[in-house]
């Protein structure tokens, strides 16, 4: 059967009509990890070593998987994580996933380089989305960004940490992506010119192919190769907690420091007077050979001790993943690669088609394990060797 006729159900299964339908360069860029990707997959393969508990005869008659996070109601504890250039994947693709995440009760995060701009995105939803941003070389321009975030109705920032230099991604090199020369852009049109789905949608209907949010400092709005130079000159690899402390000044709203691993940092971002953070390794992309957030998260859990909401992002890929991190201390989890393989096999419907699936997931792993309420899953449902 061919791929474009079945009806995809799983990550997978979404992942799959996305390699077939995009350019090879963009796929890897979504797909792939740092270096010999072992990080990648230990990030999803760690959730197997937890094993949850099957308890039977309660009553779960009346099942609820609604939370409230940064005092917003949520229908589910997952939001939809900030991915760069996620316009490319799918036509506008930013407005809509934002779309599908207001659809289904949920927040969305914009990127700092996605394709389109906060602006844009904001006015496609009714709800305020949050707003994905690193800490540049250029402090005006943060100020420039964190103003027009604000007029946008952002309410929450959602502030990268773990992003000083770029991770060394082999995809990209080997994919012509990154470097290569003319031989590289070659072998990127050949890539395009394969994918005719993509050219109709995002080539010829997803138009301007820019960086929204940086569009100003680029000579050629046109020229991704210049954005992406200029992107890699402004991280910053000189920043400290006291940078971090000088944007706590700087923006009144909700901050969320993503990228944390260990407890110290945890706590580091406390003090600076962060409402949250994110226990995240970039999604595998940043250092290899490390351990997996799952595998992090309760001792950075029983570190914070509630001083702080906590979010898992890395290898969560159904509904009983977002169990589990939940029974390791998150209140919620970031999903990023899975919505940007079902937006680009099916659009704003098939991001909303995976969440309710991941929705209908963790409903009856709820119902299996004996509880009614999020708040209600805890370590004690799991059988682990971490409690």
């Amino acid at each position: 059967m061919s791929l474009f006729n079945i009806a995809p159900v799983t990550v997978d299964d979404y992942r799959r009509i996305a390699q077939r339908r995009l350019p090879k360069f963009l796929f890897d860029y979504i797909d792939g990890g740092a270096n010999r990707e072992e990080i990648l997959a230990r990030n999803c393969g760690d959730f197997s070593q937890l094993q949850l508990k099957q308890r039977v005869l309660r009553d779960v008659g009346s099942i609820d998987t609604a939370t409230t996070l940064f005092g917003r109601s949520m229908a589910m504890p997952v939001a939809l994580a900030p991915v760069g250039m996620a316009g490319l994947f799918r036509r506008r693709g930013e407005t809509q996933a934002a779309r599908a995440a207001e659809r289904c009760g949920i927040p969305f995060a914009t990127s700092t380089v996605g394709v389109c701009p906060v602006d844009e995105v904001a006015a496609s939803v009714a709800e305020p989305i949050w707003f994905q941003l690193y800490m540049l070389r250029d402090r005006d321009f943060v100020l420039e960004m964190l103003e027009r975030a604000r007029n946008a109705g952002v309410d929450t920032l959602l502030f990268t940490v773990d992003l000083p230099v770029p991770g060394m991604r082999q995809r990209d090199f080997r994919n012509g992506m990154i470097g290569g020369g003319t031989a590289g852009k070659i072998s990127k049109l050949a890539q395009i010119l394969s994918s005719p789905r993509w050219i109709y949608d995002v080539g010829l209907r997803g138009k301007p192919h820019t960086f929204g949010n940086v569009a100003s400092k680029v000579e050629n709005p046109k020229d991704l190769d210049l954005y992406k130079s200029f992107i890699d000159g402004q991280f910053d690899p000189t920043v400290t907690w006291s940078d971090i402390a000088w944007l706590r000044q700087q923006w009144h709203g909700k901050l969320i420091i993503k990228g944390v691993m260990e407890s110290d940092d945890a706590l580091a971002a406390i003090d600076c007077g962060a409402e949250g953070i994110v226990v995240s390794n970039h999604g595998g992309r940043q250092l290899d050979g490390i351990a997996s957030p799952i595998a992090k998260l309760p001792g950075v859990a029983r570190a914070v001790n509630r001083q702080c909401s906590i979010m898992l992002d890395s290898g969560v890929r159904n509904g009983i993943d977002v169990v589990k991190a939940l029974a390791c201390g998150a209140d919620a989890v970031l999903l990023g690669r899975p919505w940007v393989y079902a937006m680009a096999a099916g659009g704003e419907q098939g991001v909303v088609d995976l969440l309710e699936m991941i929705n209908k997931e963790v409903e009856i792993a709820m119902a299996l394990m004996g509880v009614n309420r999020i708040d209600e899953i805890t370590g004690e449902l799991l059988d682990s060797d971490l409690w």
